[in-house]
């Protein structure tokens, strides 16, 4: 069938991904009333299609079906039809990707769901071919209309299992929190750690950022050499597979073989801005330089090629180009031999670049197999040598590749992902003192204030085009709250800190659920849909609810709320018994049980050297300490009468009690393990 060339509802959205469908045939509507009213009306069933910019299986099912008149005509003669931004709208994306997993077990994206005209599921898949999809809408609409009794018994029994799902047990007697318990943890995190490829045993593999971070953390905190292992193995595999761009910096979304060789080529800001802070962190622990050099790059990456000219950042980079998955990254031998010149061999050696190619069609993902280190003792050559060649023949690649046609970006500007990489920016900046890191993390801060928070402390998810929209979820004020806390800690300017709590009062007036302690993902003032769910698990990213009890519990220090650290405690309480079964998926979740599970220390720096003092502290991993100070007192309950006049102090305290003050960042890290 040909292709029909037209216009539809979405044209006027502001999402690029939806704007991607807006030429489509089929009549697609954008999420909203019109759709449900229009679907009551005419009694039809609706089609509700999620995905997001940079999904490639979206990509190729919209130009199989969606693109094609006679799957357009079957769509709009017996459905209405719904495009949803799944990064844009989470909520809705929440809710029928549960379904979807209760219906198979599984899930993904493109998610394609068939409901009731009033948004109740009654069928849903992931990715289908032309075939199978016009025979589900031929099925699924025969069936509606022979059984529509049966229709809405299946639809509602669907949705009370959603319901169920939502149902959080709370468990018995008082939170009580020990490091046995989280010996148990940790040994279950590392049974499905792969000790030689790095990451979770299997394929595909994710980065999982926090997972790496707990381990940091439980490192720290134990001593434990097995838990750092597994920590720089997976960083080091990753920073030489192909899963990390070698010419411009950034990491793909995963790598769908179990060595990180191949990368899904997308590039999504959440990840790139936690790897910042993991290698941070790992450069903070252990002192590897090639850690630092990571960093750098993918910092340059985001400024290159995420960062909007006002300072805040996009989302994505599309996963293909010129209609092929990866044809922006990848080389053939011909190309980088002309390209490199006299560095050919060096080049092509170091970064496993073949003739017949070691990925698709004759071409090359670069990775490498060793150290430069190594490759420069095999080559004879000194590993500096080694460095300026490869810093050289990098810099023609990209040069180069820059004439390539770039994979579309996604410029939506998003909350949650942007104080992710604010406070990616920040770690940096504390690890590695470089001021334009600061600076980056300070102007986005405040153009989120700026543009995206209203005087009654309510956030907006999505800025695009000069406008804010979409009332915020959990993991935007989540995420916020701790990018805030933290450029409070790398700045001692208290207005981040009281930013911070703003957010985190407005949170708890709209997101809590009352009977369990825990925070729903939409807030009391959204438009309900089917089920108000909540998010507990972590993933790619930390869950909103883990996110919001450690916030909880550091403002809870920060500003002597015993209320907020007990709420964190009932929190961590209530999910604890999942986090020793739920391994990785628990992560952030683990982190504050061993925050709970410790004694951690306050610091607090006083005095007109309190910048350079404090600069002295980040050059060790400390996680778990909030720190605060300045030149004066300040407001916060933990500075109150400590300021001696012509000196900066430093004092360690640990339950609001404090030691004598020292004036040697030496002996207050001493302190600290005492």
């Amino acid at each position: 069938m040909t292709t029909l060339r037209n216009t539809n509802r979405l044209i006027n959205e502001s999402s690029p991904y939806l704007l991607q469908h807006s030429h489509n045939p089929v009549d697609w509507y954008p999420w909203g009333d019109d759709a449900f009213d229009r679907a009551k009306a005419e009694k039809r069933l609706v089609i509700i299609s999620i995905g997001y910019s940079a999904c490639h299986w979206c990509h190729v099912m919209e130009h199989e079906s969606f693109e094609d008149s006679e799957v357009a005509e079957l769509m709009n003669t017996l459905f209405v039809s719904i495009k949803v931004d799944r990064e844009e709208r989470p909520d809705i994306d929440h809710v029928y990707m549960n379904a979807v997993q209760i219906l198979s077990g599984s899930g993904g994206w493109p998610l394609n769901v068939i409901a009731l005209p009033d948004g109740r599921p009654v069928f849903g898949g992931t990715y289908f071919r032309k075939e199978q999809w016009i025979s589900i809408l031929n099925q699924v609409s025969e069936y509606y209309n022979e059984n529509p009794e049966k229709t809405l018994e299946h639809a509602t029994a669907l949705t009370n299992g959603l319901k169920t799902n939502e149902i959080i047990k709370i468990p018995q007697g008082k939170p009580e929190f020990g490091k046995p318990g989280m010996e148990v943890i940790f040994k279950n995190i590392i049974s499905k750690v792969d000790l030689e490829n790095g990451g979770l045993n299997g394929a595909p593999k994710f980065p999982l950022p926090v997972s790496w971070q707990f381990l940091l953390h439980y490192y720290y905190f134990t001593g434990n050499i097995e838990a750092l292992d597994s920590v720089t193995i997976t960083l080091n595999k990753m920073e030489a597979g192909g899963i990390y761009d070698h010419i411009g910096g950034g990491f793909a979304r995963y790598s769908t073989d179990a060595t990180w060789h191949i990368p899904h080529f997308e590039k999504m800001l959440y990840d790139n801005a936690q790897l910042v802070s993991l290698y941070s962190s790992a450069y903070q622990a252990t002192g590897r330089s090639h850690y630092r050099q990571v960093v750098y790059e993918t910092l340059d990456f985001i400024k290159r090629e995420l960062t909007s000219p006002e300072g805040l950042f996009y989302s994505a980079l599309d996963a293909d180009s010129e209609g092929e998955e990866g044809k922006y990254y990848v080389w053939t031998k011909e190309e980088t031999d002309r390209i490199t010149g006299n560095e050919a061999s060096l080049f092509n050696g170091f970064y496993n670049v073949t003739s017949s190619g070691n990925w698709e069609d004759g071409r090359n993902i670069l990775f490498r197999s060793e150290l430069p280190e190594e490759y420069a003792t095999k080559q004879g050559i000194h590993p500096d040598e080694l460095k300026k060649a490869l810093e050289i023949t990098r810099e023609k690649l990209l040069r180069e590749r820059d004439k390539r046609i770039r994979p579309a970006l996604d410029n939506k500007i998003l909350t949650s992902w942007n104080a992710l990489m604010i406070k990616g920016y920040i770690d940096a900046y504390r690890v590695f003192n470089e001021k334009c890191f600061l600076d980056a993390a300070t102007r986005s801060a405040g153009l989120l204030i700026e543009k995206m928070k209203s005087p009654d402390n309510r956030l907006q998810r999505n800025y695009s085009n000069g406008t804010a929209s979409i009332n915020g979820f959990l993991d935007d004020y989540a995420f916020t709250i701790d990018a805030f806390i933290s450029l409070y800690q790398a700045t001692f300017d208290e207005k981040w800190i009281i930013q911070a709590h703003k957010l985190t009062e407005y949170v708890l007036d709209h997101f809590s659920d009352d009977s369990t302690g825990m925070f729903f993902y939409t807030s009391d003032i959204d438009p309900p849909l089917v089920v108000r769910t909540s998010e507990y698990t972590d993933n790619v990213m930390p869950s909103s609810n883990s996110a919001m009890a450690i916030n909880l519990f550091n403002m809870g220090r920060y500003f002597y709320n015993d209320a907020w650290i007990e709420r964190a405690e009932r929190m961590a309480h209530i999910v604890r018994s999942d986090a020793v079964r739920g391994g990785p998926y628990y992560a952030n979740w683990d982190i504050l049980l061993l925050m709970l599970s410790y004694s951690l220390p306050e610091v607090v720096i006083i005095g007109i050297d309190w910048e350079e003092k404090r600069r002295e502290f980040d050059h060790h991993f400390l996680p778990g300490l909030i720190i605060s100070g300045g030149s004066e007192e300040g407001n916060l309950p933990l500075l109150k009468n400590k300021l001696i006049t012509g000196q900066t102090m430093i004092y360690v305290c640990r339950n609001r009690t404090c030691k004598m003050p020292v004036y040697d960042v030496s002996l207050a890290i001493g302190q600290l393990k005492s």
